[in-house]
């Protein structure tokens, strides 16, 4: 996208602060290299700045103290690419393991269409586990394509 600005990258990256007027830090005012919409450059900042109290700091870069020793954390770990942002929840269809799978394809009609709320039950019941039934479409679809 040749118009694309900052603003629009950072928030296709999930790295956008949405409160860039909570941090006070005077720097952040007084020049342009320094964003307060770079929320990786903020949680950089803070981590920099901190001295004797770190819950300062974090108010100063209008974030909180939790999310001050997550990216302290996550910066002793990983170094500024631990402050990039990640991505929440899980990271594949865990609850459905090859047990799971071969009971859904047991009891799904061959050449009928997928009847994915009555699998959902029948998983419930059987094997006490709440699945969506568009997790279940989602993976008999990865399914078909292998």
């Amino acid at each position: 996208m040749p118009n694309e600005t900052k603003r629009d990258r950072l928030r296709q990256l999930g790295a956008l602060n949405t409160r860039p007027e909570a941090v006070r830090a005077p720097w952040f005012r007084e020049s342009s290299f320094f964003d307060p919409l770079d929320l990786v450059q903020v949680k950089y900042e803070m981590l920099r700045h901190v001295g004797v109290n770190k819950a300062d700091a974090a108010a100063l870069f209008g974030l909180s103290r939790p999310t001050y020793y997550q990216a302290e954390a996550a910066f002793e770990r990983e170094g500024i690419a631990g402050l990039l942002p990640r991505t929440r929840g899980p990271k594949s269809a865990h609850k459905l393991t090859d047990e799971v799978m071969q009971l859904i394809e047991q009891n799904q009609n061959a050449g009928a269409p997928l009847q994915a709320r009555s699998l959902a039950q029948l998983l419930h019941s059987t094997l006490g586990i709440s699945v969506h039934p568009r997790s279940i479409e989602r993976a008999m679809a990865r399914k078909k394509k292998w």
